[in-house]
C-alpha cells in the first residue's frame, strides 16, 4: 500500500487565518486528508516542511503510521522538533489514518479501540469580537440561542503582555460578569488567558471571576515554566488548563508529574497527530487529568480528526468549535459537520468521515497575513 503523492492546499477563508490541508494518495487510488495547524505569519513555513517531507512519504507504506512519525522525528528533524515540524507531521499522520480507515472500511475510532461515546460535546469559540459589554453580551446570547451549552472567550483587553494594569484586570472581570449575566447559570463559560500573564495577575483575575463560576481558566501562564504554572494553579480555585503550546507526550510529562493542570488541551493538528494525542491522553488518565482537545483549525478535517480520537478517550471532557469558520466549512466539506444541542454525532463512514472539495478549495487562494503594527513604548507600560 504505497503512497504515491502528497499534495497540500494553503487556503484563506474569509475573515480568518490561512488554513493548510494535506492530501495523500496511494497506488490503488485511495486518498486521505489531514490538516496542519497554522498561525498568522507561520503558515508558509509549515508548507516548506511538507515540501521536504514529500521526499520521504512518497513511496512509504501507508500502513506504517507510527514508524513514519518516529522516523521523521529521529532522522528528518534530528530530534529538534518545533511547531512547524509537528504541524506538518500531524497533517500527514491524520491523512494516513484516513487511508487506513478507508482501506479497512471502518471509522478511525474503530481502529483506536472503539468509541466510548456516541457524540462529542463542543464549545463555541470565535464569537467574541465585540468591545462594549452590551455587544459582548448580545453575541454570547446569540451563540446560546444556537444550542451551544458552553462558550469560550479571552476577556483581557490590549496586547499580550506578561504584566498588565489593574485597569485591564478590572475590564477582564467585568467582561466575564457581563457574559455570565447574559447567558444565565446553565451555560458554561470557559475563560481563556492565552499564556499572557505573570502568576500574580493570573491568580488575582481568577479570584475575582470566581463568583461567576467559570468552567475553566485556560493557559494563565506560559507552559514553558511549569513550576510557575503549578504555583499559580495551587492558588487558583478554578480548573486550570494548559497544553496548546506543548508538542508530543515528552513535553506533557512534566505537566502531569508536577500537577500543573487539571485539564490539558493538546491540538491534534500540531501535537504530532491522532495517535500522539491518544497517547498523551493515556498518560493524563492516571493523574486524573481531563482532556479537552484544542482545535484552532477548520470545522472540517482538523475537527474530524479531533472527533475520531475524542470518541476513544475515557478522560475526554469537551472540544473546541470555531463558529466563525462554520459557513466556510460548509462550502468545502462533504459532508459538513452538524452541531446539535452542543454536540457532534460520531460519523459512521470509513476513515475520518469527511472529504474536501478540491475545486472549492481553489476558490480561496492563500493571502499573506497583514503585518502587525509594531509595539510603541506606551504599549509596554502596565
Amino acid at each position: 500500500m504505497k503512497i504515491t503523492s502528497l499534495r497540500h492546499y494553503l487556503v484563506h477563508p474569509p475573515a480568518a487565518k490561512n488554513l493548510l490541508f494535506v492530501r495523500l494518495e496511494t497506488a490503488d487510488g485511495l486518498h486521505g486528508w489531514g490538516e496542519c495547524y497554522t498561525q498568522a505569519d507561520r503558515d508558509t513555513q509549515v508548507v516548506a516542511h511538507l515540501d521536504q517531507l514529500k521526499r520521504y512519504i512518497e513511496g512509504w507504506d501507508a500502513r506504517e503510521i507510527k514508524q513514519f512519525t518516529r522516523s521523521m522525528y529521529d532522522d528528518f528533524s534530528a530530534r529538534r522538533g518545533a511547531m512547524d515540524f509537528y504541524s506538518a507531521i500531524s497533517g500527514i499522520e491524520q491523512a494516513m489514518w484516513d487511508l487506513a480507515g478507508k482501506r479497512l472500511g471502518v471509522p478511525v475510532y474503530e481502529l483506536l479501540g472503539g468509541a466510548c461515546r456516541e457524540r462529542i460535546r463542543v464549545y463555541a469559540n470565535g464569537w467574541a469580537k465585540s468591545d462594549s459589554l452590551e455587544s459582548l453580551a448580545e453575541s454570547a446570547r446569540a451563540v446560546v440561542a444556537r444550542g451551544f451549552t458552553a462558550l469560550k472567550f479571552d476577556p483581557v483587553p490590549g496586547r499580550w503582555r506578561t504584566f498588565i494594569s489593574r485597569a485591564q484586570e478590572r475590564i477582564a472581570v467585568e467582561r466575564v460578569r457581563a457574559v455570565r449575566e447574559a447567558v444565565g447559570d446553565d451555560v458554561e463559560i470557559l475563560v481563556e488567558m492565552h499564556r499572557r500573564l505573570a502568576p500574580m495577575h493570573a491568580v488575582r483575575i481568577a479570584r475575582e471571576i470566581e463568583p461567576f463560576a467559570p468552567f475553566w481558566f485556560e493557559e494563565p501562564v506560559l507552559a514553558e515554566n511549569i513550576d510557575a504554572l503549578a504555583a499559580a494553579k495551587r492558588e487558583i480555585r478554578i480548573p486550570v488548563v494548559t497544553g496548546e503550546e506543548l508538542y508530543t507526550k515528552h513535553e506533557f510529562r512534566e505537566v502531569f508529574e508536577k500537577q500543573a493542570a487539571d485539564i490539558i488541551n493538546p491540538d491534534v493538528c500540531n501535537v504530532g497527530g491522532i495517535l500522539e494525542l491518544k497517547e498523551i491522553a493515556a498518560m493524563a488518565e492516571p493523574y486524573f487529568v481531563a482532556v479537552s482537545p484544542h482545535n484552532y483549525n477548520s470545522t472540517t478535517v482538523g475537527l474530524a480528526a479531533t472527533v475520531q480520537v475524542s470518541a476513544t478517550l475515557t478522560n475526554f471532557l469537551i472540544t473546541e468549535y470555531f463558529v466563525n469558520l462554520e459557513p466556510w466549512g460548509r462550502e468545502i466539506a462533504r459532508p459538513p459537520f452538524e452541531v446539535v444541542d452542543g454536540h457532534i454525532a460520531l460519523p459512521r463512514t470509513p476513515g475520518l468521515g469527511i472529504d474536501l472539495d478540491e475545486a472549492a478549495l481553489a476558490r480561496f487562494p492563500y493571502e499573506p497575513f497583514p503585518p502587525r503594527a509594531p509595539a510603541r513604548a506606551s504599549d509596554e507600560s502596565p
